[in-house]
């Protein structure tokens, strides 16, 4: 696969399907823990090629039924900011599954579908101020750089400090020492390196850009 190059798309249906069956565990109040949490145990039962399909979508359901039937006022683990434990796991798990969509058209050598402006907006909000910002450790800069993202199609921008101290996220503070901006979708895909950046404006140091993009490597763990 062009963008999980360990990957074969069994690799990917798997991953996914296992990711699904994880969060409904949390929402559905069958796990409290995620120590106890084995993702093999949740793939156990995965089928041969014929019945992946049916497999994926059956825990696709599972979990969306789980969103749909939660109170709003469920306490569960979650491991980003959010205003409510649902509204983290509907927002995680809508992101994920749109990022892993794009996986999925880059194997089969199709270009990736655009997702709507909102969406994608959202997805770079949830990279940019939760799961970047976890790095509390410094880049080792004793000068701090911005890198400005703005969406031409939404009134959406960000400015992410990169500094000593490590990484803080803002919501429409101006531009950075590098300033990308482009369609809230093509940014969505990029920053999360589905996409090159090719289509983008970039003001400024570009190799702001390429440093932020080499960095930002989300692994499942």
């Amino acid at each position: 696969m062009p963008s999980c190059p360990e990957w074969v798309v069994r690799d990917l249906v798997k991953h996914l399907g296992t990711v699904h069956r994880w969060a409904t565990a949390f929402v559905a109040g069958v796990q409290m823990d995620p120590g106890n949490v084995d993702s093999d145990q949740l793939a156990a039962n995965f089928p041969d090629d014929d019945g992946i399909t049916e497999w994926f979508v059956e825990g696709h359901a599972a979990l969306v039924h789980a969103l749909e039937s939660a109170s709003p006022d469920l306490q569960c683990w979650s491991f980003l900011p959010a205003p409510t434990p649902l509204a983290f796991w509907a927002r995680r798990q809508a992101h994920e599954t749109a990022i892993h969509r794009v996986d999925a058209e880059l194997a089969a050598g199709l270009a990736p579908s655009a997702c709507y402006p909102a969406f994608a907006a959202d997805g770079i909000d949830e990279l940019l101020t939760c799961f970047i910002t976890r790095k509390k450790d410094g880049s080792g800069e004793a000068t701090p750089k911005g890198f400005g993202v703005r969406c031409t199609d939404t009134e959406s921008d960000w400015l992410v400090r990169i500094g000593p101290d490590g990484v803080t996220t803002e919501r429409h503070s101006g531009p950075g020492d590098c300033t990308a901006s482009g369609p809230a979708s093509d940014l969505f895909f990029t920053l999360w390196n589905r996409q090159a950046p090719n289509g983008l404006s970039v003001e400024g140091d570009d190799s702001v850009l390429q440093e932020f993009l080499q960095a930002t490597r989300i692994r499942w763990a």
